[in-house]
C-alpha cells in the first residue's frame, strides 16, 4: 500500500455521550458486531504495524480506555494475532532523515517482530525490494541495485532475501510467513521485470526474480515452516488469471503457498467480488488466499493538510458509513467473507496501518508529506483505541449473540445541475442503510423513470424499494440551460458523436461505481504511452457567449490533458488536473464568444504508461 494523502475529531457516540476529562478522550461509542459462525481459532486477524516504531520515536502514545499502553499490546488485547512488517532496503539513502513513510527498514522490522513474538503473535515479512513505497504504479529498484540487470539482479534478490532471513533467524524471530514483493500487478524492479507490451520478456524475468526470492526463504527455513506468498492488488479475476497463468503455468513459479490480495472496498469492489475471486483463484491454482491489506473509514474528518485517501466519494462506494460502527461492520464482513472461501482456503486478513494516527513528523514522505490515512485507523487522532478494534475479539466470542440488522434509512439521491429538456437518468439502485451502518445497494422503481423538465427549479421524485415501506427520494436541481453536446453523459452506453483521433484503443467506456457519475462514462487507459484527441463539432449555434464544462477523475499521470474549444482557427484551452480515483473535478471554459454558428470541442490527452481516468457529463450551453 502506498500512502497518498484529522482537524481534531470529536467522535459522536452511537449510544453514549462523550465525557470530558484530563486524559486524552476515548471514543465511548458502543459497536454491535455479529459473531462469525465456525471461525477457525487460527484464523489470521492481522495488522500491518510497520509504521509504529517511527510513530513512537516521534512521541505518539496509545491509549485503551484512557490508560496509556503499548500500541502493539492494545492490538493484541483486542484480538489481533499476527503482525505484518514491510522492509525497504535502505530508506536512509537520501540522508539521515530518511525518505519518510516510517523509514521501514530491516532493523525496525526485527524490532517489531521481537515485540510481537514476545506477545505470542505471529509475523509476516513484506519484502518491497525498493527504498520506498512500491505498488502497481511504481516499482523502483533500490538505489544500490540501480545499475544492475539480468543475472546480477536475480543474485541481488536472492542475497538480500537470504541475508534478511538469516538476520531474523539469528535474533530468534524467524518469520511465520514471507511475501516476496508487494502488489506485483505490473511486475517489480522496473524496468527489467515490468509487465508491459513493450517488455515481452517481463514475465520471464519476473519469474526468475520471484524464484530467487522464494528459494532464499526456503534455504533459510531449516524447519520448513515459513509460508510464502505472492501479492497482487485488487480483486479483478481476469488480472489474477493473466498473472498466475503466466507465472505458474508458463514460467513454472509454483513454490509458494498463498495468494495475497489487497482489498479496499472503496477502491476494489464489493465483498461478493472478493469472495468470487478468492474462490476462483484458490481452486484454479491450488493456493490458500489472504486479504493481506484492507481498511475501513470511521469518519470523514481530516486532521491535517494532506487530503485523505478516504472521503465522501469513497464512502459512497464502500458499502459502509464512515462511522466507528460502519468500520466495525466492514471489518467483520471482510473477515466473514474470507472465512467463507471454499475448502477452508481463506486464511485471514491484515488491517493496513491501524496505528497511523496524526504525527506531523511521520508523513507518507519526508519534507512535506502528510498523512492521508488518519480516518482509516483503529485509533482516533489522540491515539485512543476505537471500539471498532473490539471486532477482532467479538467475531469469535462464544457469548456474542447474533442480531439481525434492521433497515434504518434510504439514502437520498441528489441530482444537480440538470439542463432543460434533458433526460434525467435516475440511478437503478439506492443505498439502504442498516442498523449496523452497512449500506446495501437495492433496486428502486421510480414513480417517473426518466423525467424531463421544461422549467428550472428544484424537483422531488419518489421511488419504491421492494419489501420496504419507506420511500426512496430523488432531489433534482434543474438549471436554466440547455446542453448542446451530443452524448455528453454517455448514458446511451456508446461513444456515438465523438471523433477519436490517435491511439483510439486507449478509449473505451466504464460502468463501475467510482469510474462514472451516473451509469456510464468515457474511460481511458493504456499500459504504454498514448496520444489522443477526442472531439465533436457543434453546428447551428446562435451567436453569443457559451460555457464548456466536463467532469473528470483519474490518476493524474498524463503529460498533457486539456479541455479545448476551437472556432475559426482560434483555440481556447484549460488544463485538466486529476488527483485520484473517484475524486471528481469539474473543469470549465467560460465566456466563449461564438460567431458563425460552429465550434469544435474536445480533449487533448497525452498519457504516460498506465495513465487512467474517466470523462463524464460534458456540457456546452448558452451563458445566461
Amino acid at each position: 500500500m502506498k500512502n497518498n494523502k484529522l482537524k481534531k475529531v470529536i467522535l459522536s457516540a452511537i449510544t453514549a455521550t462523550m465525557i470530558s476529562c484530563s486524559l486524552p478522550f476515548t471514543a465511548l461509542a458502543a459497536v454491535q458486531v455479529n459473531p462469525i459462525e465456525n471461525l477457525s481459532t487460527d484464523f489470521i486477524k492481522g495488522a500491518d504495524v510497520s509504521i509504529m516504531p517511527e510513530l513512537e520515536r516521534n512521541g505518539t502514545k496509545f491509549y485503551d480506555n484512557g490508560i496509556e499502553q503499548d500500541g502493539l499490546t492494545i492490538l493484541k488485547n483486542h484480538g489481533v494475532n499476527w503482525i505484518r512488517v514491510r522492509i525497504w532496503n535502505n530508506p536512509y539513502v537520501v540522508g539521515p532523515e530518511g525518505v519518510g513513510g516510517g523509514n521501514t527498514d530491516e532493523a525496525k522490522a526485527i524490532e517489531m517482530a521481537k515485540r510481537a513474538k514476545a506477545l505470542g503473535m505471529k509475523v509476516l515479512v513484506d519484502f518491497h525490494y525498493s527504498d520506498f513505497w512500491v505498488d502497481p504504479g511504481q516499482q523502483k529498484k533500490p538505489d544500490v541495485w540501480k545499475n544492475d540487470s539480468g543475472d546480477k539482479l536475480v543474485d541481488d534478490v536472492y542475497a538480500y532475501t537470504a541475508k534478511v532471513m538469516q538476520d531474523f533467524n539469528a535474533q530468534g524471530v524467524t518469520p511465520d510467513m514471507v511475501q516476496v514483493g508487494n502488489e506485483l500487478n505490473n511486475g517489480m524492479l522496473w524496468p527489467e521485470a515490468q509487465l508491459t507490451e513493450d517488455n515481452p520478456n517481463g514475465y520471464k524475468f519476473l519469474a526468475k526474480l520471484l524464484n530467487a526470492g522464494l528459494q532464499a526463504v526456503h534455504d533459510n527455513d531449516k524447519d520448513n515452516k515459513v509460508k510464502t506468498m505472492i501479492h497482487l492488488a485488487g480483486v479483478d479475476v481476469n488480472l489474477y488469471h493473466t498473472f498466475f497463468d503466466n507465472l505458474i503455468v508458463k514460467n513454472k513459479v509454483n513454490d509458494f503457498d498463498i495468494i495475497g490480495m489487497s482489498f479496499y472496498p472503496f477502491w476494489h469492489g464489493t465483498m461478493d467480488d472478493l469472495k468470487n475471486t478468492m474462490n476462483d483463484v484458490s481452486a484454479k491454482y491450488n493456493k490458500d488466499v489472504i486479504a493481506v491489506e484492507t481498511a475501513f473509514g470511521y469518519t470523514l474528518e481530516d486532521a491535517d493538510f494532506e487530503k485523505n485517501n478516504f472521503g465522501t466519494n469513497e464512502e459512497k462506494v464502500s458499502g459502509y458509513k464512515a462511522t466507528v460502527q460502519g468500520q466495525a461492520t466492514g471489518l467483520r464482513d471482510v473477515m466473514a467473507t474470507v472465512a467463507s472461501v471454499n475448502d477452508n482456503r481463506g486464511l485471514g486478513i491484515f488491517y493496513w496501518a491501524p496505528d497511523w494516527v496524526i504525527n506531523e513528523k511521520v508523513g507518507w514522505k519526508s519534507n512535506g508529506g502528510g498523512n492521508g490515512w488518519d480516518n482509516l485507523t483503529l485509533f482516533d487522532t489522540k491515539g485512543n483505541a476505537l471500539e471498532s478494534m473490539d471486532t477482532f475479539n467479538l467475531v469469535s466470542d462464544p457469548n456474542n449473540q447474533y442480531i439481525e440488522p434492521q433497515v434504518t434509512a434510504i439514502n437520498t439521491v441528489d441530482v444537480k445541475d440538470v439542463s432543460l429538456y434533458s433526460n434525467v437518468d435516475l440511478p437503478q439502485t439506492v443505498g439502504v442503510v442498516y442498523s449496523n451502518d452497512a449500506v446495501k445497494n437495492m433496486s428502486v422503481k421510480w414513480d417517473v423513470a426518466k423525467p424531463i423538465f421544461a422549467k428550472p427549479g428544484n424537483y422531488t421524485i419518489s421511488g419504491t424499494v421492494e419489501g420496504l415501506a419507506q420511500k426512496a427520494i430523488a432531489n433534482i436541481e434543474v438549471k436554466n440551460k440547455m446542453n448542446l453536446v451530443l452524448n455528453g453523459n454517455f448514458e446511451n452506453e456508446t461513444l456515438n458523436g465523438w471523433d477519436i483521433v490517435g491511439d483510439s484503443s486507449a478509449i473505451n467506456l466504464a460502468w463501475n461505481q467510482g469510474d462514472v457519475r451516473d451509469k456510464c462514462a468515457m474511460h481511458y487507459w493504456n499500459n504504454k504511452p498514448f496520444n489522443v484527441i477526442i472531439k465533436q463539432k457543434l453546428k447551428g449555434l446562435s451567436d453569443g457567449k457559451y460555457t464548456l464544462s466536463c467532469w473528470t477523475q483519474g490518476n493524474g499521470l498524463a503529460s498533457k490533458y486539456q479541455l479545448f474549444v476551437k472556432q475559426n482557427g482560434v483555440e481556447m484551452t484549460t488544463d485538466i488536473k486529476d488527483d485520484g480515483w473517484n475524486r471528481w473535478h469539474q473543469t470549465s471554459i467560460k465566456n466563449i464568444e461564438v460567431k458563425n454558428g460552429e465550434v469544435e470541442i474536445g480533449f487533448i490527452l497525452n498519457g504516460r504508461p498506465d495513465t487512467w481516468g474517466s470523462i463524464d457529463d460534458i456540457e456546452f450551453y448558452v451563458q445566461k
